[in-house]
C-alpha cells in the first residue's frame, strides 16, 4: 500500500506539472499534447508560433503507457533543454524551431523525427531561413565525407514522408504532438554535444542523434548505404579537429565560412561544371611553380579584361582534380573567395573582420589543403574598412608573408597599378604572372575546345568556319575588347539567335497562317453581303464567285499548312533528339571521369564500352545524314548549323558594318583597291596609286608592324580631292566613312593648345577629360586619322607626332599607352599649291620642276625629322575639264540615289553635262565651285518641283541644256514627252522648247541623255 500511495502521489505531481503548462496527455497517441500557454514567454526570432506552443516540459518525467493490456511498458523522458533556444546554435535552433511548419507542410499534427531530417536536408522547401541553410551545408559536408549519396537519401526521405497518414484540411491551427522517437533523438543529440566538447547543440549533433535513435527512417536509410553511426561520428570529429569545438551560437557560420563565402572550384570541376581550358600551359605551370614555394607562394594573374585570368584558375582546379599537379598540390582544394558576400550585411563594427578571420583560420587549419582564389583582387584594398577597423588587405598580409596562406589573385593591369602597386607591403607578397591576349590562331583552338559545351547548351551545331570567322572578325572589328572573350561572346550570341529561330515558327508557315486569317476575314465579310442581298443581283453574283474562289484557296492553304506543320514538328523533333543525345553523351563522359578518379574501373568500363558507343553511333548517323529523321523531302524548314554568316550578322549588329563587307575576300579587296578608289577620286591617278601601294604593303605584312599602316602627306590646292580620298580610304579600309578621326590643325596654332591632344597634366583644368587625339583613337583604333591643314599648327605639335610615326603609340596625360598601329595617318596641306597651279602641264621637265619647288616649300615649313618619318608625300594635280565632267557624273549619280528614295528617276543629256562643267570650272578652287553650280542650277529647280507637287512617285525628270540655261521636264511612262506644252510642262518658269521634237527627228527613239 505504501508503494502504491507513493506511485499515486508521483503521478498526481506529474499531472499537476503538466497542468501548469496547460497541456494534456493523450492515451491514443502515446504522447504529451501541449496547449498554448496562458502567458507567452520571450520567443526566438525564427518561429514564434512554434515556441508559443512547444514550451511543454521543464525537467518533469511523464509516464507514457502503451495500450497493451493497460500496463505501463516504457517511460518517455523529456528535458527542459529540448526546446530551449539558448541550448542550440543558431543553425541548430533554426531547424528545431521550424518543426511545426514542416509538419504543416506534410499535413500531420504529429512531429516525427524524419521531419527533423527533412529540415536538415531541405530547409528551403520549408522556408526555414538562412540559418537553416548553414545547417544544411554543415550536414552535407559530413555526409560527403562518409560518401553518402545525398540525392538518393532525399528521394527516399520524400517517399517515406509522402506515405505517412495525412490529415484533411488546414493543420496550422491544430495542436501538435511530439512523436515517440523525437525526444530520444534530441537527447542523443545533447549527449553527442557533450562527447564532442561543444557548448551548444549543433546541426551535426542533431544528425548524430537521428542516425543513432531514429529507427523509423534515418538509421535504416544509412545502413542501406553501408554507413554506420561510428562512420558519421568519426567524420564529425575530423571536422572538429580543424574547426575546433563549438563555443558560440554562430559556430556553423564560422567553421563553414568557406562554404558560405566561397565557391569550391575543385568541386565544380569534379561535377563537370567548368569549361575546358585550352592552352595557357606556360601560365598555369608558372602559377603552380609559385604555389610550390615555401614563402610568398601567392601568384597574381595580371592581364586585360577578357584574356582568360579566371580560366587559368579554373584550369589549375581541373588539374588538381585530375591529379596532374606536383605532390605539394595533390589533394588540395581551390576555393574562390566572394568578397561581396563577406562585406554584405556586416553592419556591426568588427563583423567583417570576424567573418574574414574565420575564413583565414579555416584555410590555415587545413594544413595547406585549401588554396584561396581572389578574383578582382584589387577589391581587397579598402574592403570592409570603416572607422577604426582594418580592411581585408591588412588582415591578409601576415598570413601571406609567412606562407600559411596560399592565394591566387587576378586583376587587370590598370587596377593593379592603381591599387596594388601603391601598397608595397601587399605587392611584395604576390608574384606577378602576366597573361597576354592570345592570337587569333590560338583563339580558334580555344573555341574548338569550347564548341561541344555550346552545342549541348543551345542544341545547335557549330561549323568550323563559324569559329574561324568569330576569331577573325572579332579581332578586326571589335578592337575595344580582348580575345578570346569577344570571340566566345560572338559564338554564344550567334548560337542563341539560331536557337530562338529553331524554337519559333518558321517564316513560311507564319506567312501561311496570316494568309489564312486574312482570307477568312474576307470570306466573312463577303458572306454577310451575299446573304443580305443589298448590293444588287450582279454584285451578289460576283460575291458568290469570289466566295467560291476563297473557299478553294482556303482548302489548299489549310492542306499546305497541315503538311508544313507536320514537317516542322518532325524536323524540330529531330533537332531536339540531337540535343538530347549530346546531353546524354556529356553526362556519360562525366560519369566515366568520376569513376576513373574513384578507381571504380568496372563501372567505368561498362559506361565506356557499353553505354557510350551506341549514343555516339546514333549521333554520328544523324550528323552524316545532314538532316534529322522525319524532315521529309524537299527544302528544310529548320537550320540547326551556325555558319560564318551568322557570326557576321552578330558583328554587324555590334558594329553597324554590313555583313556582306565583313565576309568579302580580303585579298580580292586589296588587289582591287586602286580601281575602287579611282571610282570616287577623279583625276588623281598618281595619288591613288601611291596610297594603294602603301596599303598593299601593310596588308601583305611587309611593313614595320610597330608603325601605323601608312603615314602620308597630301599636297595640293583646294578642291582637288584630298579630303575625298581620305573618305574613300576610310570606306575601303574600315567599311565606313565614319571611321575618319578628323583634327583641324588650325585649332592648335598656340603653344598651350598642344596639351589638348594628349590631355591636360595633373592639377590643370580638364585633366579628367583625356586627350582629344588619344581618347578618339582609343575608342576607334581602326580608323583614318586626318590632320587637316597641317601648316597652320604650332611647331611643337609635330614633336608629338615623332613618337606616333616612329613607334605607333602615344602616352596620354594619365599614363595610358594608346596604340596607333591600326590607323592610317594622313596630313593635308596647301603648302606649294601655287607652284602646282602655275607649273602644271604635260611636259615632264615642268612636272619635275613643280615637284622640286613643292618639296622645297615643305622643307622650309617643317622640320626634317618630321618629314623623314613620312612614308609618302603625294602631290595632287590641278583638275582639268575632262576630270570635272566625270565629277559632274558622280554628283548626278548621287542625286539619282536621293531621288530614288522618292521613286523619281532623272536623266541628264550630254549637253547638260557640258553646260554644268563649263559654268562650274575654276582652276583655282577645283571641284567645290562645281558642286555649288550643280546645287544652284539643277538641285534647286528639282527641289521646287517636288515641293510644288509637280514631281511624284513614278515620275521621270529629263534635263537638257538649251542655249545658256538648263531646261528641266517631266517625262511619262519612263519615256520623254514629245507632244509639246500641251501634254508636258516646264518648271521654274521655263517654257517647253522645240527641242524634244528635234530629238525625235534626229535621234529617232533614243534621246541624247545618259
Amino acid at each position: 500500500m505504501l508503494i502504491l500511495n507513493k506511485q499515486r502521489s508521483a503521478v498526481l505531481a506529474m499531472i499537476s506539472a503538466a497542468s501548469a503548462f496547460n497541456g494534456m496527455y493523450s492515451s491514443t497517441t502515446d504522447a504529451f499534447v501541449p496547449a498554448i500557454p496562458r502567458q507567452s514567454t520571450r520567443v526566438g526570432p525564427l518561429n514564434s508560433s512554434f515556441l508559443a506552443q512547444q514550451r511543454m516540459v521543464t525537467g518533469r518525467q511523464i509516464f507514457n503507457t502503451k495500450k497493451a493490456r493497460g500496463t505501463a511498458t516504457t517511460a518517455l523522458r523529456m528535458s527542459s533543454d529540448d526546446f530551449n533556444e539558448q541550448k542550440y546554435t543558431e543553425a541548430g535552433w533554426a531547424v528545431v524551431a521550424a518543426l511545426t511548419k514542416a509538419a504543416d507542410f506534410y499535413q500531420t499534427s504529429t512531429v516525427e523525427s524524419p521531419i527533423l531530417l527533412s529540415l536538415l536536408l531541405n530547409p528551403g522547401k520549408h522556408k526555414a531561413g538562412d540559418d537553416a541553410e548553414s545547417a544544411r551545408k554543415a550536414v552535407e559536408k559530413v555526409l560527403k565525407d562518409v560518401k553518402c549519396d545525398v540525392k538518393v537519401l532525399r528521394q527516399e526521405l520524400d517517399t517515406h514522408l509522402a506515405q505517412q497518414p495525412k490529415m484533411q484540411g488546414d493543420t496550422s491551427s491544430q495542436q501538435k504532438t511530439m512523436g515517440y522517437s523525437l525526444p530520444r533523438v534530441l537527447e542523443a543529440a545533447r549527449s553527442a554535444t557533450s562527447t564532442l566538447g561543444d557548448s551548444f547543440v549543433s546541426a551535426e549533433a542533431l544528425l548524430l542523434g537521428l542516425v543513432k535513435e531514429d529507427d523509423r527512417f534515418t538509421t535504416k536509410a544509412f545502413l542501406n548505404q553501408d554507413i554506420k553511426y561510428t562512420d558519421v561520428s568519426d567524420a564529425v570529429v575530423k571536422m572538429r579537429e580543424k574547426a575546433g569545438p563549438i563555443i558560440s551560437r554562430s559556430a556553423e557560420k564560422n567553421y563553414e565560412a568557406l562554404l558560405k563565402y566561397g565557391i569550391d572550384f575543385t568541386e565544380r570541376a569534379e561535377e563537370g561544371k567548368l569549361d575546358p581550358v585550352i592552352g595557357r600551359d606556360d601560365e598555369i605551370r608558372r602559377a603552380i611553380q609559385i604555389l610550390s614555394r615555401r614563402t610568398k607562394n601567392n601568384p597574381v594573374l595580371i592581364g586585360d579584361p577578357g584574356v582568360g585570368k579566371t580560366a587559368i584558375a579554373e584550369g589549375i582546379a581541373q588539374r588538381m582534380v585530375a591529379g596532374d599537379v606536383p605532390d605539394t598540390l595533390q589533394g588540395c582544394k581551390l576555393i574562390g573567395l566572394d568578397l561581396a558576400a563577406l562585406v554584405a550585411g556586416a553592419s556591426m563594427r568588427g563583423e567583417f573582420e570576424e567573418r574574414l578571420k574565420s575564413v583565414l583560420e579555416e584555410v590555415q587549419n587545413s594544413d595547406g589543403e585549401i588554396i584561396l582564389f581572389i578574383d578582382e583582387m584589387h577589391t581587397v584594398v579598402g574592403a570592409g574598412a570603416a572607422s577604426g577597423s582594418m580592411d581585408a588587405s591588412n588582415l591578409l598580409k601576415p598570413a601571406l608573408a609567412r606562407g600559411q596562406l596560399r592565394c591566387i589573385g587576378a586583376t587587370t593591369i590598370n587596377e593593379y597599378r592603381q591599387y596594388i602597386e601603391k601598397d608595397k607591403a601587399l605587392e611584395r607578397r604576390f608574384q606577378q604572372v602576366m597573361i597576354d591576349q592570345p592570337s587569333p590562331e590560338d583563339t580558334v583552338s580555344i573555341l574548338r575546345g569550347l564548341k561541344p559545351r555550346y552545342e549541348t547548351h543551345h542544341g545547335v551545331r557549330i561549323r568550323d568556319e563559324a569559329l574561324l570567322a568569330a576569331a577573325k572578325l572579332s579581332h578586326r572589328y571589335i578592337p575595344d575588347r580582348f580575345l578570346p572573350d569577344k570571340a566566345i561572346d560572338l559564338v554564344d550570341e550567334a548560337c542563341a539567335k539560331l536557337k530562338n529561330e529553331l524554337t519559333s515558327k518558321p517564316t513560311v508557315l507564319d506567312e501561311i497562317d496570316r494568309r489564312i486569317i486574312q482570307m477568312e476575314m474576307e470570306r466573312l465579310s463577303l458572306q454577310s453581303d451575299y446573304e443580305s442581298g443589298e448590293e444588287g443581283q450582279e454584285a451578289n453574283k460576283d460575291a458568290g464567285k469570289r466566295l467560291g474562289v476563297i473557299d478553294k484557296e482556303l482548302v489548299e492553304l489549310k492542306n499546305e499548312q497541315q503538311t508544313l506543320n507536320l514537317k516542322w514538328m518532325a524536323e524540330k523533333g529531330g533537332v531536339d533528339r540531337i540535343k538530347d543525345i549530346k546531353s546524354e553523351i556529356a553526362q556519360v563522359m562525366l560519369e566515366i571521369e568520376k569513376c576513373e578518379r574513384e578507381f571504380d574501373l568496372n563501372k567505368a568500363a561498362e559506361l565506356k564500352y557499353a553505354k557510350l558507343p551506341p549514343l555516339q553511333e546514333e549521333l554520328e548517323k544523324l550528323e552524316q545524314l545532314g538532316e534529322e529523321p522525319g524532315t521529309g523531302d524537299g527544302e528544310r524548314m529548320l537550320r540547326d548549323e551556325v555558319i560564318a554568316d551568322d557570326i557576321a550578322d552578330v558583328v554587324a549588329v555590334w558594329t553597324g558594318i554590313p555583313p556582306t563587307k565583313l565576309l568579302e575576300s580580303e585579298r580580292a579587296r586589296i588587289l582591287s583597291m586602286g580601281d575602287r578608289l579611282s571610282e570616287r577620286v577623279i583625276g588623281q591617278d598618281e595619288a591613288v596609286s601611291v596610297v594603294t601601294e602603301a596599303v598593299q604593303r601593310s596588308r601583305a605584312g611587309l611593313n614595320d608592324p610597330s608603325k601605323p599602316i601608312a603615314s602620308l602627306i597630301f599636297l595640293g590646292p583646294t578642291g582637288v580631292g584630298k579630303t575625298e580620298l581620305c573618305k574613300a580610304l576610310s570606306d575601303f579600309m574600315f567599311d565606313t566613312e565614319d571611321a575618319i578621326i578628323r583634327i583641324d590643325m588650325s585649332e592648335y596654332m598656340e603653344k598651350h593648345t598642344v596639351s589638348r591632344l594628349l590631355g591636360a597634366p595633373p592639377g590643370y583644368v580638364g585633366y579628367d577629360e583625356g586627350g582629344q587625339l588619344t581618347d578618339a583613337v582609343r575608342r576607334k583604333p581602326y580608323s583614318v586619322l586626318l590632320f587637316d591643314e597641317m601648316e597652320k599648327a604650332h611647331p611643337d605639335v609635330f614633336n608629338i607626332m615623332l613618337q606616333l610615326l616612329d613607334d605607333g603609340r602615344l602616352t596620354d596625360s594619365k599614363g595610358n599607352s594608346v596604340n596607333f598601329r591600326n590607323t592610317l595617318i594622313v596630313f593635308t596641306s596647301n603648302v606649294g599649291s601655287q607652284d602646282i597651279l602655275d607649273l602644271q602641264g604635260d611636259d615632264e621637265s615642268q612636272k619635275q620642276m613643280m615637284r622640286e619647288r613643292v618639296m622645297d616649300a615643305m622643307r622650309d615649313k617643317f622640320k626634317p625629322e618630321f618629314l623623314n618619318r613620312i612614308d609618302e608625300q603625294v602631290i595632287f594635280n590641278r583638275l582639268d575639264k575632262p576630270a570635272l565632267r566625270e565629277i559632274v557624273k558622280l554628283e548626278i549619280k548621287r542625286l539619282e540615289k536621293r531621288l530614288a528614295d522618292k521613286e523619281i528617276t532623272i536623266s541628264v543629256s550630254d549637253a547638260a553635262l557640258d553646260f554644268l562643267t563649263d559654268i562650274g570650272f575654276d582652276p583655282v578652287y577645283g571641284a567645290r565651285p562645281l558642286k555649288r553650280t550643280i546645287q544652284r542650277e539643277l538641285e534647286t529647280v528639282v527641289a521646287r518641283g517636288v515641293l510644288a507637287g509637280e514631281y511624284g512617285e513614278g515620275d521621270g525628270i529629263a534635263v537638257d541644256a538649251v542655249g545658256d540655261r538648263l531646261e528641266v521636264y517631266k517625262t511619262f511612262d519612263g519615256g520623254y514627252n514629245t507632244n509639246g506644252a500641251e501634254d508636258g510642262y516646264a518648271t521654274d518658269g521655263y517654257s517647253n522648247p522645240t527641242g524634244y521634237s528635234e530629238y525625235e527627228d534626229n535621234f529617232s527613239e533614243t534621246p541624247p541623255f545618259n
